[in-house]
């Protein structure tokens, strides 16, 4: 993933050879009213809100000037190697460039295209284990799902899971544990991953890792990786599981609706859904400075995380925080609000298409609970039977896990 960093490191504005005396320090920046001296998050030292909230202002306002100024003052004054408002302060400001001059689709393929090209599957993995050792924001939803489905699937002997996620086959190891830990006879497990661009390279690297390991734990399995939902094979004598990891957030609606059609068709005895908790939907004219706030709050909380998780110097934090400027990207400068308005929550879809939301057992939320204490007590659990369960960071719910079966109706048991 090294080669993509002279991407990252481009500014988009041509360098000025200095700041005007107003310019020395961002909390005196008041042309154009931008900032206000006595404004709250100046007088908090939060320069970076201000500035890229004035950003959006001017963007909706289609004030060229005004745009054109905050952009400038941006680009010298962020930076993707300074403090933690200076790195937000970049990526955002690239993402609304992007946004501004319609490159965003464009560069967007590019940085996906390098990270592709400067995959290494020794590399990919350390990243991955490393963030696991200091944040639970992927581990939660393994642990929750992996309990719901385990409790639901309980004394069949043939169990299949469709596993349609970003975890890269990292969840399917406690999975396996536990079925070998299980009181009645070990089942046949079944896992049919259905992955996509640079994760096949990676989900294929790690099969003969997966098949030694269940052999380890005396289960027998069955692994394997297709790029296509429609090449799902369906035996009779099986019981199937969905597994939905941060995947149906990045849909359209069209997209979501027939994903789910077709799960449902495979009559699942449950499906298990996390994503995280980055609300990008809205409807209006002010659509793109609603998702610009919900884009700034969600991403705020994740590099504050990382900031806090992750020693200074980290490149394992670095490279973390890079693959996030691809999701700002894909949020604020790929996406248009017309899209957006047309899109409906997948929670939405998945109750009209007849299922229902379950509640994590106690057992479950005792299992994640359990979790969380390995980090910080920055992390904390919010339950909801409405929704699910949500990880919490810093009193902000940052990832969503819930569990839904068929309706009566609908009921697919044997």
């Amino acid at each position: 993933m090294d080669t993509t960093s002279t991407i990252y490191t481009n500014r988009c504005i041509p360098h000025q050879e200095s700041l005007p005396k107003i310019f020395d320090h961002p909390n005196k920046l008041t042309s154009n009213n931008t900032i206000s001296s006595d404004s709250s998050a100046s007088s908090d030292g939060k320069w970076a809100f201000e500035l890229l909230r004035s950003c959006v202002t001017a963007m909706s306002e289609n004030d060229s000037g005004k745009i054109h100024h905050l952009f400038w003052m941006l680009n010298e004054l962020s930076s993707p190697y300074g403090d933690f408002e200076e790195k937000l302060a970049y990526y955002f400001f690239q993402a609304l460039f992007f946004k501004a001059t319609n490159s965003g689709r464009r560069c967007y393929e590019a940085l996906t295209s390098a990270t592709v090209k400067s995959y290494s599957f020794a590399a990919t993995r350390r990243l991955i284990l490393e963030f696991q050792d200091v944040s639970p924001w992927t581990t939660f939803g393994h642990v929750a799902s992996n309990g719901a489905m385990l409790e639901v699937l309980e004394g069949f002997p043939k169990l299949h899971i469709v596993d349609i996620s970003d975890t890269l086959c990292t969840q399917w190891p406690t999975f396996l544990e536990a079925l070998a830990t299980r009181n009645d006879e070990t089942p046949r497990m079944r896992l049919t991953a259905v992955v996509a661009g640079s994760a096949g390279s990676f989900v294929k690297d790690i099969t003969p890792r997966m098949e030694k390991f269940a052999r380890l734990m005396a289960v027998p399995f069955e692994f394997e990786v297709i790029t296509s939902v429609n090449d799902i094979k369906i035996r009779d004598d099986e019981l199937i599981a969905v597994n939905f990891v941060g995947r149906l957030g990045n849909f359209s609606n069209e997209e979501t609706k027939s994903l789910v059609n077709l799960m449902k068709s495979v009559k699942p005895k449950v499906i298990v859904v996390v994503e995280e908790k980055g609300d990008f939907l809205t409807s209006g004219n002010d659509s793109m400075s609603k998702i610009f706030e919900e884009c700034l709050r969600f991403y705020t909380s994740y590099f504050e995380m990382l900031d806090e998780s992750f020693p200074p110097t980290s490149e394992s934090k670095l490279m973390l925080e890079k693959e996030c400027f691809r999701s700002i990207i894909r949020v604020l400068s790929c996406h248009d609000h017309e899209m957006n308005e047309r899109r409906a929550k997948w929670s939405e879809i998945l109750s009209k298409s007849g299922f229902s939301i379950v509640s994590h057992s106690k057992e479950v939320i005792g299992d994640v609970k359990a979790l969380l204490k390995r980090y910080t007590d920055r992390w904390s659990l919010r339950v909801d039977e409405n929704s699910g369960v949500s990880l919490v960071w810093k009193e902000e719910p940052v990832v969503l896990a819930s569990v839904w079966e068929p309706n009566c109706g609908n009921d697919t048991s044997s």
